[in-house]
């Protein structure tokens, strides 16, 4: 098995990366209306489709996918378990695209709005402080995505490379807003999709050829289950696929296209790019495994293969991966922030405020959170275990609430505002429990959530409502 070792040379295009990325947000940040905050956080409401197209991409496929996720299912358990991390993605982007006119209507910065209005004020307070905690943990684990980037190039310490990721994604998020973010997603994504086509052969010819890695892997290794228990499989998506079909950073997105066709062709073009993305990152990452073997931690086996191939491929590659890192980050730093300004500072403490006020108090909240990110991260063993804990939180917190506010009429306010409280709890104790019995948190807050909303919304029915049906 080889050693893993820093090429300090393919650091030129990791840079030259962050060069044309700086440019951007120098760019758009001088094209921001000072006097309307629209502009910032939706982009006034201006995406064009390829612009779409990229954006949804690359907000979705980020540092979770590459350092955590996909990668480490891969390296950890085999090549289906990683190739079917694209599976909750399909599942999400069909809920989106069937929802996504109903999405639109609503016409809000956040999806504490959209709850607001089913659920009322107290919801939006609620589901504003959960998804803005969800969203700070996930762009959390993109500073250490960075560090690994560095860490491959230089041999820089992961801690100090993790303080320079955080730096560049709350300057970039600081920088021009959603109107900055989106346009460097786009440019980003483009890259992630050349950069991992164009490596993923030279890869295999470095593991010595697919033959080779296929005869020299665990059985277990290439079953669909990859050796996990039943549980365990389901606990590796579920969390994914129920953060996504409510991730307000897809919401926005859908929100702030120009018109309904756009966002039709902006789906569409992800739907593309979720399956040519995901399968090639399992197979890159399963490809590390017998390269490197143990010599690498798990979150390091697709940016490790920038070290085997041509140089140029590596940098192509690890400067894909870095946007794969750096465009998740900015998009969640953003949208967590929204929530700090929208859903709190002006729904409870300043509901007059100016456009200007929001602007100011938005870009605040930006550095504010991306300090609080990076300490959170202090306090996580993997990038694994933070996904999973910002994921579960998210998806049994807000995810069935919305979902029901969007699609069921029965719904009500008190079953919506239990389903809130009752998922963040139980995911939060289930975790301090250090989940007990070897259940994961997701398999127990998530089912919870979904049954006190029914329940509590059955038993809370409006009497005029029972008394029509009865009629």
């Amino acid at each position: 098995m080889k050693e893993l070792m820093a090429k300090p040379v393919l650091l030129i295009f990791v840079a030259a990366y962050f060069a044309a990325l700086i440019g951007i947000g120098i760019y758009y940040s001088r094209r921001i209306r000072e006097d309307n905050a629209d502009d910032f956080v939706l982009a006034g409401r201006s995406l064009g489709p390829f612009v779409l197209m990229g954006t949804f991409l690359a907000t979705y496929v980020g540092s979770g996918t590459i350092s955590g996720g996909g990668n480490s299912l891969a390296y950890n358990f085999g090549i289906w378990p990683g190739i079917f991390f694209a599976l909750p993605a399909i599942g999400a982007i069909i809920v989106l695209g069937l929802l996504s006119n109903r999405i639109r209507s609503f016409g809000s910065y956040t999806v504490a709005e959209i709850l607001q209005q089913k659920y009322g004020e107290t919801a939006r307070f609620i589901s504003g402080i959960i998804i803005a905690l969800a969203m700070i943990s996930i762009c959390a684990y993109q500073y250490r995505g960075l560090a690994y980037v560095l860490n491959i190039t230089t041999g820089m310490d992961i801690r100090i490379g993790t303080a320079i990721g955080a730096f560049i994604i709350i300057f970039l998020a600081f920088s021009g807003g959603l109107k900055s973010v989106a346009v460097s997603d786009a440019f980003s994504a483009f890259m992630m999709l050349f950069g991992i086509v164009l490596a993923t052969p030279f890869v295999i010819r470095a593991a010595g050829g697919w033959g080779n890695v296929i005869a020299s892997a665990p059985p277990e290794a290439l079953t669909f289950t990859g050796g996990q228990t039943f549980y365990g499989f389901l606990a590796g998506y579920f969390p994914l696929f129920f953060l996504s079909m409510g991730d307000q950073n897809l919401y926005q997105r859908i929100i702030a296209a120009r018109g309904k066709k756009e966002n039709r062709w902006g789906i569409i073009g992800w739907f593309i790019g979720i399956v040519i993305v995901i399968p090639l990152v399992a197979v890159i990452a399963f490809c590390a495994k017998h390269i490197f073997g143990t010599n690498i931690e798990a979150g390091m086996a697709f940016m490790s293969t920038t070290t085997v191939v041509p140089t140029f491929v590596g940098g192509i590659l690890l400067a894909a991966a870095t946007a794969f890192i750096v465009t998740t980050g900015d998009s969640y730093l953003l949208s967590g922030a929204t929530n700090i300004t929208y859903d709190i500072y002006v729904e409870k403490f300043n509901p007059n405020a100016t456009e200007e006020e929001k602007l100011k108090v938005t870009r605040i909240a930006i550095a504010l959170a991306g300090i609080f990110a990076y300490i959170l991260l202090q306090f996580f063993p993997s990038v694994l275990a933070i996904q999973y804990w910002s994921y579960t939180i998210y998806g049994a917190g807000i995810t069935p609430a919305l979902l029901a506010a969007l699609i069921w009429k029965r719904v009500t306010k008190t079953g919506g505002i239990a389903s809130m409280i009752v998922g963040t709890i139980v995911t939060i104790a289930w975790e301090i429990l250090k989940q007990p019995y070897g259940i994961a948190t997701v398999l127990v807050a998530v089912p919870i959530s979904i049954i006190t909303l029914v329940v509590v919304s059955l038993v809370t029915q409006p009497k005029d409502l029972g008394l029509a049906e009865s009629k």
